[in-house]
């Protein structure tokens, strides 16, 4: 049963964070046509027919995707609380959360059909809208705190609506964009949105701060806890959409007062903007899934304990224990391990429970050091050979993906030594660990952009949509990693781990979305992201590099 809810708590994070994605799209939808197509169909001329009509087929696949996503994340939650709460269907099915999800789902479906139908019933599509919000607010912190609930409750469905009207309605933004090329439709579609967005932005602020003076009882509780080092993570990725807005905007008023100005970066840095912002629907919902930080009050860790571990320490680890000397846990022993831990706390408060945990041996840690830092000099080698590839003087250079093939190879022999090819658990048995099934998913990965980029790399992949695959991989890589917790409680230990895990994926998804621009900006505009990208990898292998874990 531990391990069974480790699963489904990983898969909860990763169901959650796209159901508020494909959430925001559907709002953002409608949110575009009343407040921007509508009122400016004239301005958009024969362009207007064409946008809605895309548009219109976004928000049915949407909506569409957002039911199917809160089905399956009913029917998961259903089956994990009656396992473990030895309820019968029926019992399950009634609980709260479990008829949230499902009227959700059935809400997101009957839009779709609606939309589909070419209607446009206002009212009915409000209140269908409302209960989708009802679904995840329903399941959010502000539902279940005691205090100050309905203001928290009103918080999160403004904080939902703004990020829709904005990052979910970018989509259809950018759609518009492509389907209107005229300078003066262009110029009112960015005006507009410009203004939805800079609106959107002063509320998700505003409800941002209310709820994080809710959550957030003191600053350390910022570098202290789980939630605050996600909540950091988090303002610092909309940060950075932050920044791509503030240049749109800059563009959208050189468009106003110069029609002739060229509109191609507008596209792309919204394109981008989308993009990173997407991501951040994923840290909300690892967000959602850890306690807050006003309820872990204890055992937080100190601006010194982090600059202890973070420190460099040279020289890294090079040499590996023998596997002898590891502990080589089966599957079975670390459920056995996870439960005892599990009755061990449940009967604690949260103050004596929450430093306990199941204790790797120094070997064990040693192992991982030596995994990351050997890991570390691969992925530097990677940005490194990236950088000498991109100052034109060392052409060979361009052959640097294959270094992704070695490091992949390194990770799947290494990562989990408990299992196959090393251990004793079978290579499907492994997959029963959910942090093993993690691992293996991102060696995947690894692989997938490392062979398509050395393809693109050396001309043997001719389509140029090839190019994409991988930033795009690069930047799911990352958001896949802020959704992959070591650390749902408070755990020293498992925390300082996290924070070197939340800097290498924001990474991730900063380089992963520079290489897109540079993709899709023109050489010229392009070259600030062709360098961000690289000093990105450059910066994950030291990262790695100077791993430690004790």
């Amino acid at each position: 049963m531990a391990n069974l809810l480790e699963i489904f708590s990983f898969l909860t994070v990763v169901l959650r964070g796209g159901a508020l994605a494909a959430q925001a799209i559907v709002l953002g939808g409608f949110i575009f046509e009343a407040v921007l197509a509508r009122p400016l169909a004239a301005q958009m001329g024969a362009g207007y027919g064409a946008t809605m009509r895309v548009c219109r087929r976004l928000l049915i696949s949407s909506a569409l995707a957002l039911a199917g996503l809160h089905l399956i994340g009913a029917l998961g939650k259903a089956a994990v609380l009656r396992q473990s709460a030895f309820l019968s269907w029926h019992e399950t099915l009634g609980a709260g959360f479990v008829s949230a999800s499902a009227a959700a789902a059935l809400a997101a479906l009957a839009i779709a059909v609606i939309v589909a139908r070419g209607s446009r019933p206002w009212p009915i599509l409000v209140a269908l809208c409302a209960v989708l919000m009802f679904g995840t607010t329903a399941t959010s912190h502000a539902a279940a705190r005691l205090e100050l609930r309905e203001a928290l409750i009103g918080a999160v469905v403004l904080h939902q609506l703004a990020a829709a009207a904005w990052i979910g309605g970018m989509a259809y933004f950018v759609m518009a964009l492509n389907r209107c090329p005229e300078a003066d439709a262009t110029r009112a579609i960015g005006k507009r949105f410009s203004q939805i967005s800079m609106a959107s932005v002063a509320v998700l602020f505003a409800a941002g701060l209310g709820m994080s003076l809710a959550y957030i009882d003191a600053l350390e509780a910022l570098h202290g806890t789980a939630y605050g080092a996600m909540l950091v993570n988090k303002v610092a990725l909309f940060g950075c959409v932050l920044m791509l807005g503030f240049a749109n905007f800059r563009l959208v008023e050189r468009l106003r007062r110069d029609p002739a100005t060229p509109t191609l970066r507008l596209k792309r840095f919204a394109e981008t903007e989308m993009g990173v912002g997407l991501a951040l629907f994923f840290v909300a919902a690892s967000l959602t899934s850890m306690p807050p930080a006003i309820d872990m009050p204890h055992d937080r860790l100190t601006l010194a304990e982090i600059g202890q571990r973070f420190a460099p320490r040279w020289p890294p680890r090079l040499t590996s224990p023998s596997l002898d000397e590891l502990s080589n846990r089966t599957i079975a022993e670390k459920i056995t391990l996870a439960e005892s831990v599990q009755r061990s706390t449940t009967a604690k408060p949260v103050s004596e429970g929450a430093t306990e945990t199941i204790p790797d041996t120094q070997a064990d840690i040693a192992w991982s050091e030596f995994n990351h830092n050997w890991a570390g000099i691969f992925v530097a080698a990677i940005g490194f050979l990236a950088l000498a590839e991109r100052s034109g003087k060392a052409p060979w250079a361009r052959h640097w993906p294959l270094v992704f093939l070695l490091l992949a190879g390194f990770l799947f022999v290494r990562s989990d030594p408990e299992n196959w090819p090393l251990g004793e658990n079978s290579f499907m048995t492994s997959f029963l660990d959910p942090e093993v099934a993690q691992h293996r998913l991102i060696i995947f990965l690894v692989v997938a952009f490392g062979l398509f980029e050395w393809a693109v790399r050396t001309g043997r992949l001719k389509n140029p949509r090839a190019a994409f695959v991988f930033p795009i991989l690069t930047a799911v890589g990352g958001a896949f990693l802020l959704s992959h917790s070591h650390s749902l409680g408070n755990f020293k230990e498992e925390l300082l781990i996290e924070l070197s895990h939340l800097a290498i994926g924001t990474l991730g998804i900063v380089g992963g979305w520079a290489r897109w621009l540079e993709l899709r900006l023109s050489e010229k505009d392009g070259v600030i992201a062709s360098w961000a990208w690289r000093a990105c990898f450059v910066l994950i292998g030291l990262i790695l590099l100077f791993y430690r874990e004790a």
